[in-house]
């Protein structure tokens, strides 16, 4: 079996182990890399690309020197004693990576086989049994790695492992028609149902998200608790989560829950560290009290919600 599962592989760019958000139980989280989605406020900037890239922490460096002689792009100079990147002509090459002493940059994304995943996996096997917990592929976006993220979801259950699919459902139906076959539990994200706001946010319309929410509740093989990120000044009226409470109604099946995840900005200093701009670094933060109103009136129309994060 080893030998086998050792043969998919594919891009992670973290392992999160005792995690209590993404599905029932104690569970291990798997972050695979590449989305199809450009979201502002991505609390996982790093997860974009598919391949490994580079991020900074300059309160490490110790102005070595290392990594502008390593880099073959000249893509960084030390100005007043401070490390500047010249992003723009980064190739991710690694070489900088490789040479730092302190970890001041490191490589985020590495290529692992299913064997390797599943070897941390499965070292909290005991905790899934107590708990009900299990394995949940998140990212960036799984589905853009749907072989390797198809091979990690059919060997968790080969060892008896829940597993859930945390997912923007921006793909073909085939490919996630396959992968649900091997999967429990769906953490469906549903952003915008105005298809032009939904584009304008995060680069892609609505209409295939929503055909393959419907068809995932009709196919019946796993359960779907629907996830809403309220993001200020995108979806956060009254009027908005009421058309969501609409459309949730007319989900046959239903959905088995609805989870509120409340606009943040814990990754906002991730952008800067992989050269990237923040779009929503002047959007306020919504309120505790905004968040429960909304449960309130998503509670009103019978339906089951949470406030997640």
């Amino acid at each position: 079996m080893q030998d086998n599962i050792a043969e998919a592989s594919g891009v992670v760019f973290n392992i999160q182990r005792f995690s209590i958000h993404d599905g029932p139980g104690i569970r291990t989280t798997v972050f695979l890399k590449g989305c199809p989605l450009c979201c502002g406020w991505c609390s996982n900037p790093e997860s974009m690309r598919l391949s490994p890239e580079i991020i900074t922490r300059d309160i490490k460096c110790i102005r070595c020197g290392k990594c502008v002689e390593a880099c073959p792009q000249q893509t960084i100079i030390v100005v007043d004693n401070t490390r500047i990147i010249h992003w723009e002509k980064c190739n991710y090459c690694m070489k900088c990576a490789e040479v730092c002493p302190s970890g001041a940059i490191k490589a985020v994304g590495k290529r692992m086989n299913v064997a390797e995943v599943m070897d941390v996996v499965g070292r909290d096997a005991s905790y899934y049994r107590r708990t009900g917990g299990g394995m949940t592929l998140s990212g960036g976006e799984p589905l853009s790695q749907w072989r390797f993220a198809l091979k990690l979801l059919q060997e968790a259950k080969k060892r008896g492992f829940h597993t859930t699919l945390d997912t923007s459902g921006y793909a073909d139906w085939e490919v996630l028609d396959k992968v649900l076959n091997s999967t429990d539990l769906v953490l469906y994200d549903v952003k915008h149902l105005d298809s032009a706001k939904h584009q304008e946010a995060v680069g892609v319309p609505n209409e295939r998200i929503l055909d393959n929410l419907q068809r995932t509740l009709e196919k019946g093989v796993t359960k779907v608790w629907l996830r809403h990120p309220v993001i200020p000044q995108f979806n956060d009226s009254e009027e908005e989560i009421e058309e969501l409470c609409k459309f949730i109604l007319t989900l046959k099946p239903s959905v088995e829950k609805v989870s509120l995840l409340p606009y943040h900005k814990f990754g906002e200093l991730k952008y800067a560290a992989t050269g990237k701009a923040y779009p929503w670094k002047d959007i306020p933060m919504i309120s505790d009290e905004q968040i429960q109103k909304f449960k309130k009136l998503i509670e009103s129309h019978g339906i089951k919600v949470d406030v997640g994060r």
